[in-house]
């Protein structure tokens, strides 16, 4: 073999791993991370998760993407691991999609027809195609179809140059020594494990087998135990995943290994004693790429078959192999796994998720420190003082989650949330902060056992109303990104500045007539100081989500927009809310 066909074999190898990669990613991008949500949650029972693990696989052309999933799920808590043993199974399946594939460059015949159908003849037309598509496309679902288009092109490609790299073996006496060492049924399982395991994909090295049934003869004594390496050298890719998790995580990842040898063992043990008794005539025949991704299917579906009634039995054993650690401990802020980057849509949905949690915090905290106000409690203030520390931990984790979602190839719809999350994130955390200084505010009246007049409590309330109210509508917009309620926000907090001016006013006209004292001015002010700065962020929030939506963060102009009367819906909505929290 010249140094010329190794090159164009590693060329070829290259192109189809790129082309499969590219295909594999624009494919996960146009399921947008909800195959994998419901992934997450629907697996009640053994066949639907045998079916979505199938599904899930056949859609992004990858067992090992799938299974690293399922190694974040159980490392986050999203998923445990007698849920995750059937849907391997089906994934096992999906992959073999892949192969069928790649079967078409076998396709013979010197018809019109049969010429169409082989690779070299559809897949130019579908590469200009995916480029056109990929250029001029102006939205995110068109140009991932176009990128799914270029990705299957440039494996095709890949795989005829790796084919044709390898042509002048065919009568080459130390290529075919070579292949008789792997019919060999231990030689070839290693062989074939080991190839996989290096090049971290079952699609790929079954791809490559078969690029070489196309001008090689390789005969089944050689074909069906490489092949059946392969599935086990699969394997690797989620090992190496679980190597950072916790113990259910690496759990995952022996179960899927048990699962492939568990089946190797079975199926070859009882094909090679029955083909020691019989003797099979087609072993020394040639197999094509279209026989090759017939056995890799057969192989998985009858392991399948055999094994799926017994999963409780091989999370038994993947139990007794890895012992659990008791000191252990869940963490919601295990969902930010960074397996989950390699699909930044479902990534974004866990920050999302994170994201509407922290809201649900900082309004709890809210609500517990205008308790306070008339009712100090040194458990509830302290209560707060937890909650805001809570937040602060949820704004760190969830930034620096986002920050690493952003370095990675995604889509302008997720770019976008990922630009809105990490500018709610921030005025979240403010709401938490002014919640606390509310508490604290409310220690200094009980501490100098000072009250509020009646009329002063009355205006109070009003504010409070308006400013609880506000909260609500920011978080419910937030969690369902609802942008008829976003638009809700900024006249209120229009009201709630008019409101904070009238108390000021009325509290000035009271401190003249003798009726309220400077030192509660003082407080009145941090209470009132506060109360307006929480609906400023509030407002930041909606109109950030309501310029993201529109492809923009003008948000000053927007603003203006509003105040200068432009928008007729702003106006209706500030007379509603002023009259609604009227105060004389």
């Amino acid at each position: 073999m010249d140094i010329f066909s190794i090159l164009g074999l590693i060329g070829g190898l290259a192109l189809f791993l790129y082309g499969m990669e590219l295909m594999g990613d624009s494919l996960k991008k146009l399921a947008g991370g909800k195959l994998e949500s419901i992934l997450a949650r629907l697996t009640s029972n053994r066949f639907k998760g045998f079916l979505l693990g199938f599904i899930v696989t056949a859609i992004i052309q990858s067992s090992s993407a799938t299974t690293v999933m399922l190694v974040g799920f159980v490392n986050s808590g999203l998923m445990h691991l007698g849920q995750t043993i059937s849907i391997i199974m089906g994934a096992n399946i999906g992959t073999t999609v892949t192969s069928w594939l790649l079967s078409t460059a076998d396709i013979q015949g010197t018809a019109t027809i049969m010429k169409l159908l082989k690779p070299e003849s559809f897949t130019p037309i579908l590469a200009a195609i995916g480029l056109l598509m990929s250029m001029t496309a102006k939205n995110d679902r068109k140009k991932n179809i176009g990128a799914i288009m270029i990705g299957f092109a440039v494996l095709m490609f890949g795989m005829e140059t790796m084919s044709g790299s390898v042509e002048g073996l065919r009568d080459n006496a130390a290529f075919t020594s070579v292949l008789t060492a792997f019919s060999n049924p231990i030689m070839g399982i290693i062989a074939g494990t080991l190839f996989t395991a290096i090049i971290q994909s079952s699609s790929a090295s079954i791809g490559v087998l078969q690029a070489l049934s196309l001008t090689c003869v390789i005969p089944y004594s050689t074909a069906i135990p490489v092949i059946l390496g392969q599935n086990i050298g699969t394997t690797i890719t989620p090992i190496i995943s679980s190597l950072s998790g916790n113990t259910e995580s690496k759990r995952v990842a022996i179960a899927c290994l048990y699962i492939k040898m568990i089946g190797v063992v079975i199926v070859a043990g009882v094909f090679y004693l029955l083909n020691s008794l019989i003797g099979f005539e087609f072993m020394n025949m040639r197999a094509t790429a279209f026989n090759i991704a017939i056995i890799h299917t057969l192989f998985n579906i009858v392991s399948t078959v055999i094994l799926m009634p017994f999963c409780s039995l091989i999370e038994k054993l993947t139990v007794k192999s890895i012992k659990s650690n008791k000191q252990e401990k869940t963490d919601i802020f295990d969902t930010l796994d960074e397996r989950f980057l390699s699909v930044p849509a479902f990534a974004v949905e866990k920050c999302k998720d994170l994201v509407g949690g922290m809201s649900k915090i900082s309004l709890e905290a809210f609500e517990k420190s205008i308790g306070l106000i008339d009712n100090y409690d040194l458990s509830v203030f302290r209560e707060i003082e937890e909650l805001e520390a809570m937040v602060d931990k949820y704004e760190d984790k969830t930034s620096t989650y986002l920050v690493k979602i952003a370095a990675n190839n995604m889509s302008a719809t997720d770019s976008k949330i990922v630009t809105e999350l990490l500018h709610c994130v921030g005025d979240i955390e403010r709401i938490s902060d002014h919640s606390l200084n509310i508490a604290k505010a409310a220690k200094e009246i009980d501490d100098k056992n000072v009250s509020f007049s009646p009329k002063a409590k009355e205006d109070i309330n009003i504010i409070i109303s308006a400013v609880t109210e506000i909260l609500n509508i920011t978080s419910q917009a937030l969690i369902n990104d609802d942008l008829e309620l976003a638009k809700k926000v900024e006249p209120l907090e229009q009201v709630i500045d008019r409101l904070k001016r009238k108390i000021k006013n009325g509290h000035i006209s009271r401190l003249r007539n003798g009726d309220c004292t400077m030192e509660l001015g003082f407080i009145l002010s941090d209470l009132l100081t506060n109360f307006e700065r929480i609906s400023d962020h509030c407002s930041n929030i909606a109109v950030c989500l309501i310029e993201i939506n529109h492809d923009s963060m003008e948000t000053h102009e927007y603003l203006n927009r509003l105040k200068s009367g432009e928008i007729k819906e702003f106006a209706d909505m500030y007379e509603e809310y002023k009259a609604q929290y009227y105060m004389e």
